[in-house]
């Protein structure tokens, strides 16, 4: 998904400014690491430090809730001996629909920060395909290709470094105002906005699981 975002930006960027063929000189293939495009970045780091974040705190709510509901349920079990059975049934019915609902809340959070996660990267490679281009323009390079797909390459036409430089220059990490810099960038907003207070790490962390007890014959 992340290869074709930046294969689309980058084609529109080059497309708008590609000199003519007879103009084009030089080794004609650059290659790029695009995981370290975003990860190194500043952009990408803020990303990743706001995820970790925002992991942490939702990880930390979720055991809260778990031990919560194993006490809820405990209780529950514990006084099962002195109630009539449908009073049991009627608290235990109650118990189970509060643990689908948090369970439900948790898993939209989770999912919330898959999406923020997302939108972010889509940002990120929407701003940086001309900035990319620029970077090849200088190397007197029409063709980048991900370095994960090739088998041997020369480091000489590895442009990782050089992009990460442009686009740090150009966005900076997307959260402020834009630091002067000589690639342009398109305009987009500066930073995606999280729909929940908490984000799950890149694997969510589980959500509570326990059940309410059986109830008597």
């Amino acid at each position: 998904m992340r290869a074709g975002r930046l294969a689309l930006a980058l084609a529109a960027a080059l497309w708008a400014a590609a000199p003519p063929a007879a103009a084009q000189q030089g080794p004609g293939i650059a290659v790029i690491d695009e995981e370290r495009l975003f990860f190194e970045s500043a952009f990408g780091r803020r990303i990743a430090a706001e995820i970790e974040v925002r992991s942490t705190e939702l990880a930390a709510e979720n055991r809260r809730i778990e031990t919560e509901l194993s006490a809820e349920e405990q209780a529950l079990t514990d006084e099962r001996p002195e109630m009539e059975v449908a009073e049991f049934r009627a608290k235990a019915a109650a118990f189970d629909e509060k643990v689908r609902a948090l369970r439900a809340e948790q898993d939209a959070k989770s999912q919330a920060l898959a999406r923020f996660r997302d939108t972010a990267q889509q940002q990120f490679y929407g701003r940086v395909g001309s900035i990319l281009g620029e970077v090849m323009r200088q190397r007197g390079a029409v063709a980048l290709l991900d370095r994960r797909l090739l088998l041997l390459s020369l480091d000489q036409i590895d442009i990782t470094d050089e992009a990460i430089a442009a686009i740090d220059a150009a966005i900076g990490d997307g959260a402020g105002p834009r630091p002067a810099g000589p690639a342009p960038a398109p305009e987009t907003p500066d930073a995606p906005q999280p729909e929940t207070p908490d984000a799950p790490p890149p694997e969510a962390p589980a959500t509570p699981q326990p059940e309410a007890p059986a109830p008597a014959d």
